[in-house]
């Protein structure tokens, strides 16, 4: 009897060791990105003419060659000297952070690590908005400011500098798809509840999201 007890309480371990390891394997991984492509796309007049606002997307993942690239067109840094970025922001706060929602789960863009940092195994694109086709996005984009950044700035002013700032990287997202060939639609969303899934602090504040993908 104490054999097989034994016996019982080894393989017992041994299937919970097991499964723990495999629990570990599929946690999620931040992603290293390759170095943009700076040169090449449609030239700046011909991305402008052909910008647009294209709600329904066809099925595929971007290569993280294009998540990088669309993601330095948005916000990387182009000036490695001093940590400048290719949108501005007031006083230079860089307040505003880059989530990006894919079908594996949430990553964080770290503009200067040119990576993309793991945040939760959930995919939350359909979670930004109720509208089916977003599910189908390639990517989500969900611009969220970091308010305490602003800290030279008035109170009152903050949340303004932040939306300015959102502007103006969801209008470089949206001209480098123009220029790459991508789909890509701005909305607003419900926040609340996004925010709690994405477990954001009190001081962050989501101001929009930005869906891209391939056109259907």
């Amino acid at each position: 009897m104490r054999t097989n007890l034994r016996s019982v309480l080894f393989t017992t371990a041994l299937a919970l060791t097991v499964s723990c390891s495999a629990g570990r394997g599929q946690e999620l991984k931040s992603i290293p990105l390759p170095p943009p492509q700076t040169e090449g796309g449609r030239p700046l007049m011909e991305a402008l003419k052909l910008r647009r606002s294209t709600r329904e997307f066809k099925r595929a993942n971007l290569s993280d060659q294009a998540l990088a690239n669309l993601l330095w067109a948005g916000f990387g840094v182009n000036r490695p000297e001093s940590g400048n970025r290719t949108a501005p922001s007031a006083m230079n706060s860089q307040e505003v952070d880059i989530y990006v929602a894919l079908a594996q789960g949430l990553y964080l863009y770290d503009a200067k690590a040119n990576e993309l940092k793991a945040v939760s195994g959930e995919d939350l694109r359909a979670k930004t908005n109720r509208q089916p086709s977003i599910k189908d996005a390639s990517a989500v984009l969900i611009f969220v400011a970091d308010l305490a950044r602003l800290a030279k700035a008035k109170e009152e002013m903050r949340p303004l500098y932040a939306d300015f700032s959102a502007g103006c990287i969801s209008q470089n997202v949206s001209l480098y798809c123009s220029s790459a060939g991508l789909a890509t639609s701005v909305y607003d969303l419900d926040r609340a509840p996004l925010a709690a899934a994405m477990k954001l602090k009190p001081e962050q504040r989501i101001i929009l999201a930005q869906a891209v993908g391939f056109p259907k």
